[in-house]
């Protein structure tokens, strides 16, 4: 369910100037969806990968897994204990972090602690090509994630053609995502690969990201979306 503080900035985000015609930001776009998920990103993923990557240099592998266990773990505890809702990329994380590093020690092998963020990254980009396939594209149940989409919007079909575009092109993020950290993984030693890894991933996600704010923004223009509130009532996703 999308919060009012995401729906406010996203009206803020396409709403007219009191004294000219409906227009949209793309700076003003991303500072929406940044401040949606910029911090639970931080939280999930940035927090853990520098505490991971010190702790590696400082004091050696089994620190650093540790490291992003506990982190990564005090944040749902934190949570839970605060009675605050834990966001979707946060459990993801927790669960991903979990298998990697009982698989890592379970095999001695610190490979696989590396490599299965490579399997997961073509897995998914399969999952998201599958989702097409069976009529549910993947971007369609994680737009509430990052911006409010109301059910008349949805019932568009251009909205969900563009939907199922960006599902297409987040298939090819994940894909190019599993292919660059599986060539770094390959063939650069093991503090150069955890080093570079996340910058390879945020260069391919960013790309990402600003293809799907120009489509979104060119699909709003046509479609009158600009000039449009967002009706208060958020759309509920079946889980």
């Amino acid at each position: 369910m999308a919060d009012p503080s995401s729906t406010d900035d996203a009206r803020r985000a396409v709403d007219p100037p009191a004294d000219g015609p409906a227009h949209l930001s793309k700076v003003g776009v991303f500072l929406a969806v940044f401040r949606r998920s910029g911090p639970h990103l931080i939280e999930a993923s940035l927090i853990p990968t520098a505490l991971f990557y010190s702790c590696l240099v400082l004091a050696g592998l089994g620190a650093a897994y540790a490291a992003a266990l506990c982190w990564l773990y005090a944040a749902v505890v934190v949570r839970l204990v605060r009675r605050r809702p834990v966001p979707p990329l946060l459990v993801l994380g927790v669960i991903g972090i979990t298998v990697r590093t009982a698989v890592a020690v379970a095999s001695d092998s610190p490979f696989l602690y590396f490599a299965q963020p490579v399997a997961g990254s073509l897995i998914m980009g399969c999952v998201f090509l599958g989702s097409v396939l069976f009529g549910r594209p993947m971007v369609e149940r994680l737009a509430l994630e990052f911006w409010p989409l109301t059910p008349e919007m949805l019932a568009r079909p251009a909205v969900m053609n563009l939907l199922r575009g960006l599902t297409f092109l987040w298939a090819g993020v994940n894909l190019a995502i599993g292919a660059s950290t599986l060539s770094l993984l390959v063939w650069l030693p093991l503090p150069t690969y955890v080093a570079l890894k996340p910058v390879a991933t945020y260069v391919i996600t960013g790309i990402g990201i600003a293809i799907t704010i120009d489509l979104s923004i060119r699909l709003a223009r046509r479609e009158g979306f600009a000039g449009e509130r967002p009706t208060p009532r958020p759309l509920e996703l079946p889980a």
